[in-house]
């Protein structure tokens, strides 16, 4: 792939980014594949209760920065717990459907890029980015840009909590550069990869009413390791890594972790 196409491949002509109208209309559609098992309260509460802990619970010092609020599927529940937070997103649109929400008005939101945006005032308890979206920065160079933004905005002691994938590599055999995640009779989902740069698309086909609907995003994956290298140039250390929200042991079969990275 040249540098040509692969400027291409990471770009899209909207100030929205890939998160514009077109995806903000339907993310909170809990019975729209891939979103079907996230906005759910089985999923989300255990998010909900481990970053209430990790940022000091409600009242007191607790202050909570989501990188990537989105439509504020953990946001509002937080906030809910008592537990003041702050959001920064790139997508003014997905940001108008979490206002448009019962208690969405009073989530301060910073429109930015979360790898650089700043947010004014005291410092957080805890940052927190869910939901594979530190892939959505798609060079090293952002996500390492990201990890030295959260390590800005926390006080001594403060945690930076990420929800990812493990990269699944193991699936993708020699000379194939595509990997389905659903196949069905009205949805199609598979992930192409550029091993040499760690980039990754993943493009949903969708059927309705009989014409087919196209889209699809770029990622950079990352690995376990590369992210502890990120907290340790930004001042961070590794604390805590589980397989899910729950505390669930993080082995060689986990398809995703939850890490959560101190300010020293």
């Amino acid at each position: 792939m040249s540098a040509e196409s692969r400027e291409e491949y990471e770009t899209v002509d909207d100030p929205d980014g890939y998160f514009g109208e077109a995806v903000a209309a339907y993310y909170d559609d809990a019975s729209d594949d891939p979103f079907d098992e996230v906005f759910g309260p089985e999923a989300v509460d255990p998010v909900v209760d481990l970053i209430a802990g990790l940022a000091g619970g409600p009242g007191g010092d607790a202050r909570a920065l989501e990188f990537g609020v989105g439509t504020g599927r953990i946001a509002l529940p937080l906030a809910r717990r008592g537990v003041p937070v702050h959001g920064i997103d790139l997508s003014r649109a997905m940001v108008r459907r979490l206002r448009a929400k019962p208690g969405g008005a009073d989530i301060g939101v910073t429109i930015g890029d979360f790898a650089t945006a700043r947010v004014d005032g005291p410092g957080f308890t805890v940052a927190y980015l869910v939901f594979n979206t530190i892939g959505n920065l798609t060079t090293q160079d952002a996500q390492v840009e990201c990890f030295r933004n959260a390590a800005s905005h926390l006080v001594r002691g403060g945690r930076f909590v990420i929800e990812v994938g493990v990269p699944d590599l193991r699936r993708l055999p020699p000379g194939q550069n595509a990997v389905p995640f659903r196949v069905g009779p009205t949805r199609l989902g598979f992930d192409t990869y550029d091993v040499a740069t760690q980039g990754m698309r993943s493009h949903h086909v969708t059927v309705v009413d009989g014409r087919t609907q196209y889209r699809s995003i770029p990622f950079r994956y990352v690995w376990p390791a590369e992210l502890d290298l990120m907290a340790r140039l930004a001042g961070m250390r590794l604390r805590d890594r589980w397989a899910g929200w729950k505390g669930e042991p993080f082995t060689n079969d986990s398809t995703k972790h939850v890490s959560v990275w101190e300010k020293v």
